[in-house]
């Protein structure tokens, strides 16, 4: 058989285009399944969010940074394995693939293993981000009307749950901490006030400051007494032998109050550690802990308290801007789209082959 029998251009034509385009015919016309389409368009979406802090772009496009990230973390769980295995336990997902058994290229086998079901679901669901808006579409496929919008309401619940425990875990991890930190200022604050009531026990003062005070104020009395006792004293030597009895009984009151003097400043000062300035130092420093002890428990439970709050309401809930549908016709496949895009690419092969033809003739002769 000659190279030129082989090529001619009717007997190429039909094994380049005719036959395939037959093929592909037949396939659109009496073994693609219909696919139905159902559409829903979502956003994660903050309560109360400010616009401070956001830069101009993203006002300008009406988009908070957190909530586009928060849309893109859904977009992401959308297509994970997590989301298949909820599907199938809700919805027995694998069961509404399988019922199609016709389609051979869109059928889905029951020993596929997880990874090409996870691909496969994610050729069924499409999802596309809109920068501009920060909105996410999501584009589920059925083999029948009521499985794709039952597919696409099972995967827009599921988000719901999503972003709500994507809201709630932060709040609940702060609210932990806030406990564990209160307990551990509750602690810290009773141990204070035990370590200052067993003071005040022990040495049986309420308030060794005070009293050194007190006792500081005494001692400058009988200070100032006994330098009046003293000029009166010299005073008296005077005129007066000191055997009078005046000069007698003066030099005895000058003596006791020298002695209550010495007794009050060895109460006040001395080297020993139960002497009062010693207590009112130790004082002093348990006190202080008391008050900062107090102030970190009330601090920690207004952060408590506000953490409760934060967990109580909804932070980020999920925006439905389109609810999913009943398609009412198939979207898939566009048979005249695909036959005429069939027919375009196989005349484009058939050209290319009949251009090598000829130039491996031209070289031959």
């Amino acid at each position: 058989m000659s190279l030129t029998s082989i090529f001619k251009p009717s007997r190429w034509l039909n094994m380049a285009v005719f036959f395939p385009m037959l093929l592909a015919i037949l396939y659109y016309l009496f073994i693609a399944s219909d696919r139905y389409v159902s559409e829903s368009v979502i956003s994660v979406r903050q309560a109360g969010e400010s616009s401070s802090g956001i830069s101009g772009l993203a006002l300008l496009a009406g988009i908070n940074p957190s909530s586009r990230e928060d849309t893109l973390y859904l977009r992401e769980y959308i297509h994970s394995l997590d989301m298949l295995k909820t599907l199938d336990e809700k919805i027995h997902l694998r069961s509404l693939f399988e019922t199609q058994k016709v389609d051979l290229l869109y059928r889905l086998y029951s020993f596929m293993p997880q990874e090409l079901y996870l691909g496969y679901f994610k050729n069924r669901v499409e999802i596309v981000y809109d920068d501009l808006t920060g909105l996410l579409k999501v584009r589920a496929e059925g083999f029948t009307p009521e499985d794709a919008q039952k597919l696409s309401s099972a995967i827009l619940a599921q988000s719901e749950i999503f972003v709500n425990e994507l809201s709630y875990k932060m709040s609940r991890q702060q609210l932990s901490f806030a406990e564990q930190e209160l307990f551990k200022a509750k602690e810290r604050f009773s141990k204070a006030k035990s370590a200052l009531l067993a003071f005040q026990n022990h040495y049986g003062v309420l308030d060794p400051m005070s009293q050194a005070q007190s006792w500081a104020n005494l001692a400058i009395e009988f200070d100032a007494m006994l330098s009046k006792k003293e000029t009166e004293l010299s005073a008296m030597l005077a005129y007066l032998q000191e055997s009078a009895p005046q000069v007698v009984t003066l030099k005895s009151e000058i003596g006791a109050l020298k002695k209550q003097l010495l007794k009050e400043q060895k109460r006040i000062a001395t080297d020993s550690s139960s002497s009062l300035n010693a207590l009112a130092s130790q004082y002093q420093n348990i006190a202080i802990e008391v008050g900062f002890a107090e102030d970190i428990y009330k601090l920690t439970l207004q952060t408590v308290e506000k953490a409760r709050m934060e967990t109580s309401r909804q932070v980020k809930y999920l925006a439905i801007i389109q609810n999913p549908l009943q398609p009412q016709m198939a979207e898939y496949p566009r048979r005249i789209y695909n036959l005429i895009t069939i027919f375009i690419v196989l005349m484009l092969l058939y050209g290319i082959s009949r251009l090598i033809k000829a130039t491996i003739e031209d070289h031959t002769y």
